[in-house]
């Protein structure tokens, strides 16, 4: 997009950039592909043992590219629509258009879809043909493919994966349909414009898989194949809004994230499919070698889940099934290691089992166990859900988790403390340290979570989880009033990413603004600027915090560098290495914007707000931020805080609400009344003068 000109929501170029890595993703929860590439990949489908486990490629009917012979540089054009959720090609040739366009269908996850129109633009009648150049051979490195019997108009092959995650494990086996492609489409004489559609239906059963084909011929024959995806995308995005009014750059930034976040969620009338987790480089990604291999780590939990709790809590739900349902995998990972409970894997796949190629990280970077049990804790605090705990496994989650903290601290009789020792911090410069500041604290508030919630559900509560989490250490230099990273750590050492700024915020560890100011200048000049995109969202939120706002965005801009061109795709690293489309950075940049500038922190007593804008930005509205079983449109500007309920749940009934400001006045919240007051600090807690 020139100059950020134009929608900000809809991005468009007249080249490909050069590094095919950088090409956009289209993916539903289910499906995921890179736009012109000859793979894609299905969740929960994987390959390889052990750490040599990543996501299955299978053969993608999907990549092909268009082109217009005997025609001389014709004009083309790439736009990926964040509004659609589709990405389209367009050749402009004398006297006709050609447009392949491609999309995930957002609530058919087993199906995607292209199609191909030609449309004459002048009163000629010859016969107009473009070649289709498809990369697809119906193999794959990963799995035993075998041809079945066509169905419906649509080739078939299925298969099973070759090696199965764990010893004796499952395989799974993929089901795969496709409307033959040929070499050549002709608009004939006659006609004026015609519209091809071709459908690749993916499932783990043939019943699946022909079931979704059906439905997809059943929308084409309706001719509302196309819209019924535009439609159940659109209501995702109106349901999870964020608009501001800034910068262009800030903008198309804020809704390239929105579009890839989103894009890997479940849609909302999906309940019955399991959710397998997000990996740092979405579904689009994770070849052998590749982004982490598709697996999943703590960026899924604590970079992503805020941004997804706060807009839509039911997707946020399903990633904390991903984690129930592979608990007993981390109770494993805890027995290997000489410990109790569950510690869950550094890198997750199918069975929670840890996959990490490299030992050291699955060993020692053990924190992910508490990131886990604090996206659990938000979950809780925003929903009151207490079904997930008490049927749905998440008590046993919480618990397995107190019980691995305990088992792995060990008692100081010099320092009176409980130390946690030998782990690698988030800063991965650093190994086999002990009392890592992040990760104690991490460990406290899992205990104090689990004791919260015991109580909540009338279950017994250990006294070790309270004494433990009361005793263990936190490091912390009296003299130079900041948090040291661990043990032994020295002012000036290198850090590779976020790590002690984590504890202001996501952890809220208590600490006075003077201290959080100094963790902050303590470790942003040693932070490598080399490191990966998500660390500087963080110093971003901890200087707006402390409104600075100047320095707020100066680390904001950091970001930019990770974006690429044109399709906003993120890199890992500011040089272009690493994981793309790095889901975690996006994650990151999205807390700035619905924690950092709204002031929003999730608590046990209610959602507290303090907002901050830098000087670029006038205006913030967030169309649908869930607090108990409510959604509340907030609308921001430097002088006025505007809220209104949108929307209330039935079942369970939703929390009345009021909004509180410090200064003691109150303002309570009914559905569709608006109420303003002047920017100012406070919180929105359960209405105590009300019931449902």
């Amino acid at each position: 997009m020139a100059d950020g000109e134009g929608d900000p929501g809809v991005f468009t170029a007249t080249a490909l950039p050069g590094d095919p890595r950088l090409l956009p993703t289209v993916t539903n929860a289910f499906l995921g592909t890179r736009v012109f590439r000859d793979i894609l990949h299905a969740a929960g489908v994987y390959s390889g043992a052990a750490g040599d486990t990543h996501r299955a490629d299978l053969p993608s009917p999907l990549g092909l590219r268009m082109a217009a012979p005997g025609a001389r540089s014709p004009a083309e054009s790439f736009t990926l629509n964040t509004w659609t959720g589709t990405f389209s090609h367009t050749i402009q040739s004398p006297g006709y258009t050609a447009t392949h366009q491609l999309y995930a269908h957002h609530s058919l996850v087993h199906l995607m879809a292209f199609s191909i129109t030609i449309r004459r633009l002048d009163g000629s009648t010859h016969p107009i043909t473009v070649q289709l150049q498809s990369l697809f051979v119906q193999q794959s490195q990963d799995l035993h493919l075998t041809p079945g019997p066509d169905f419906q108009g649509a080739h078939y092959i299925y298969g099973q994966t070759l090696v199965p995650e764990v010893e004796g494990g499952p395989r799974p086996t993929v089901h795969m349909l496709w409307t033959p492609i040929p070499q050549w489409l002709t608009l004939g004489g006659e006609e004026q414009e015609r519209c091809w559609q071709f459908l690749t239906a993916v499932a783990g059963s043939e019943e699946e898989a022909k079931r979704s084909y059906s439905a997809g011929l059943a929308l084409l024959a309706a001719g509302s194949l196309l819209r019924s995806h535009i439609r159940a995308w659109a209501a995702l995005r109106r349901g999870c809004s964020v608009e501001l009014d800034g910068p262009p750059a800030l903008r198309q930034a804020l809704h390239g994230c929105l579009y890839y976040l989103l894009s890997a969620l479940p849609p909302r009338d999906c309940p019955g499919v399991p959710f397998h987790g997000i990996s740092p480089g979405g579904l689009s990604n994770g070849t052998r070698g590749e982004d982490y291999w598709g697996h999943v780590f703590w960026d899924q939990d604590t970079w992503m889940f805020p941004n997804i709790l706060l807009l839509y809590p039911e997707a946020a739900r399903a990633i904390l099934q991903y984690r129930v349902r592979t608990l007993e995998g981390a109770r494993r990972n805890a027995r290997e290691q000489g410990y109790e409970g569950a510690k869950f894997p550094w890198e997750s796949a199918a069975t929670g089992w840890e996959v990490c190629p490299e030992e050291i990280y699955g060993a020692q970077e053990i924190h992910v166990t508490g990131d886990v049990l604090m996206a659990f804790e938000q979950y809780y605090c925003t929903t009151q859900d207490q079904k997930l705990f008490q049927e749905d496994g998440g008590w046993e989650l919480v618990e397995a988790v107190a019980q691995y903290w305990c088992s792995r601290m060990v008692w100081s009789e010099e320092e009176q403390l409980y130390h946690i020792r030998g782990v690698m911090p988030p800063d991965e410069y650093h190994s086999q340290v002990d009392n890592s500041a992040y990760t104690n604290a991490v460990a406290r508030r899992s205990l104090n979570f689990a004791t919260d919630l015991a109580r909540d559900l009338l279950l017994p509560v250990p006294e070790e989880w309270g004494d433990r989490a009361r005793k263990i250490k936190v490091p912390f230099d009296e003299e130079r009033k900041y948090h040291p990273e661990y043990d032994g750590y020295s002012p000036g050492e290198p850090v590779k990413q976020a790590d002690v700024v984590l504890l202001g915020f996501p952890l809220m560890h208590p600490m006075s603004a003077e201290v959080r100011r100094n963790d902050l200048e303590m470790y942003e000049p040693v932070t490598d600027p080399a490191g990966p995109a998500m660390t500087w969202s963080m110093f971003a939120v901890g200087w707006l915090e402390l409104k600075e706002l100047q320095r707020a965005w100066s680390q904001l801009e950091k970001c930019f560098s990770n974006i690429t061109e044109p399709f906003k795709v993120w890199a890992e690293n500011s040089d272009g290495s690493g994981a793309v489309n790095f889901l975690t950075g996006m994650g990151g940049f999205l807390q700035v914007i619905l924690f950092g500038f709204t002031g929003f922190r999730i608590t046990r007593s209610g959602l507290l707000f303090d907002p901050a804008f830098p000087d670029d930005i006038t205006k913030l509205e967030v169309s649908s931020v869930s607090y108990l079983g409510n959604k509340l449109e907030v609308t921001i500007t430097r002088e006025e805080i505007r809220m209104e309920v949108t929307e209330t749940s039935q079942d369970p009934p939703a929390s009345p609400l009021e909004a509180v400001l410090e200064s003691g006045q109150c303002f309570p919240l009914w559905e569709g009344q608006s109420v303003s007051f002047p920017t100012a600090p406070g919180w929105i807690q359960r209405s105590p003068s009300r019931t449902p």
